[in-house]
């Protein structure tokens, strides 16, 4: 039998999976920024990785499954001028930043439970590793990758193209990005548009900072998962994943900081990305009033919902879909996937009343089993195993 293929992001090709140190397996994937409620986007996400790990543990693979919780540093309009999207809603709500973070960190929590994804071995925070995240920006500083603007540190993308390949994930070029970048305006601390925040110095309003050697202030967010992931999987580990919307800047800026603070070429071995979701053919988003939360999906209590649908329901449609391709939600779609469901639970109960017969069957097992593992064999491609058991 064929053995495990991943398609990795970063080459662009179906690789055969070999892990740096069998049996273990690193794997790290982004994880939410807790300062509002989960959205069907991220259930999709995580549960692409929930198959990655569980069928990995399946293969007798040792996993170490690392997920992280960004805390602090994510700013709106994920630029590095905006407000700290966590810091905005505890002012707005009057609450202490630490409120909001445990208020959706438990909701996150409890999704995840409803639609049956296993946690992750470790759990890290961004504002559990400030030490670490300035370690890694005096090691960047001392490569020569960065430079310090009053208070804050920017990483120097020109620099570094210079030494590294830069956009390689994304399949930018750097003169491309450069064209298609706004000049810098006289009240940028930047030498560079493409520049990028390591450490920005916040001003006494700002609710969540730390000292530094650069003064008070608080880590970038690019740089926490970079710190976080090689933490606690290494220099160079074998998993890293995401939706398809980190690839570009979070996932490339990511790739540029490991190298720069650690000098490793290739810190990840294969970087997985999910897909978005659509509704009825459109993008799913507030904005286009078609954005309904987990919660809505499972009472049916929304507009473009004809009725509710059960988590393992919303879960079978969802794997339907391969994780790379987009999915797109309609009421028809999940009603094909609840009878779907329902049939194939059906024959479980059969399954499981029924008493071998003695002597030998005419169904062939072992073939079977065979047809379902290298359909999740194939970059795991659970649309493949479904229509197997069917």
């Amino acid at each position: 039998m064929e053995a495990l293929h991943i398609s990795n992001s970063l080459t662009r090709r179906k690789e055969k999976f070999q892990p740096l140190n069998p049996p273990f397996v690193g794997m790290y994937v982004c994880g939410p920024t807790v300062y509002s409620n989960v959205h069907l986007g991220n259930v999709r996400t995580f549960l692409t990785f929930d198959i990655v790990y569980r069928y990995l543990q399946l293969l007798n693979f040792k996993v170490r499954y690392v997920r992280n919780i960004t805390d602090v540093g994510h700013l709106t309009g994920d630029t590095d001028d905006g407000e700290d999207k966590i810091g905005k809603k505890a002012r707005l709500e009057n609450l202490e930043p630490m409120e909001v973070v445990q208020q959706y960190t438990n909701d996150f929590h409890d999704v995840m439970d409803l639609f049956n994804i296993l946690r992750p071995s470790i759990e890290p925070t961004a504002t559990g590793h400030i030490v670490e995240q300035i370690e890694s920006i005096k090691k960047i500083l001392a490569n020569g990758y960065a430079y310090e603007v009053n208070g804050s540190v920017y990483f120097n993308v020109r620099k570094f193209s210079e030494d590294h390949p830069y956009g390689e994930l994304s399949g930018r070029k750097i003169d491309e990005l450069m064209n298609n970048t706004r000049e810098l305006d006289g009240q940028s601390e930047k030498r560079d548009p493409l520049d990028f925040a390591l450490w920005k110095a916040a001003n006494s309003s700002h609710l969540m900072q730390w000292p530094s050697p650069w003064g008070q202030g608080f880590p970038g967010w690019h740089l926490e998962c970079s710190v976080m992931s090689t933490k606690y999987l290494g220099e160079k580990f074998d998993i890293h994943g995401g939706g398809m919307d980190l690839k570009f800047p979070h996932h490339e800026c990511e790739i540029a900081q490991n190298i720069g603070a650690t000098g490793c070429d290739c810190p990840v071995n294969y970087w997985m990305h999910g897909n978005m979701l659509t509704v009825n053919g459109r993008k799913m988003a507030k904005s286009e009033g078609n954005g309904f939360t987990p919660e809505e999906l499972v009472t049916g209590n929304h507009k473009l919902l004809d009725k509710g649908y059960s988590p393992m329901t919303v879960r079978f449609f969802m794997l339907m879909g391969h994780y790379a391709s987009t999915l797109d939600f309609s009421n028809e779609a999940l009603q094909a996937a609840e009878k779907g469901l329902s049939k194939l639970e059906k024959a479980m109960e059969t399954l499981s009343k029924l008493n071998p017969s003695a002597g030998e069957g005419t169904f062939d097992v072992e073939s079977f089993e065979n047809k379902c593992r290298a359909a999740m064999n194939d970059d795991f491609n659970t649309p493949i195993l479904i229509a197997t058991l069917f």
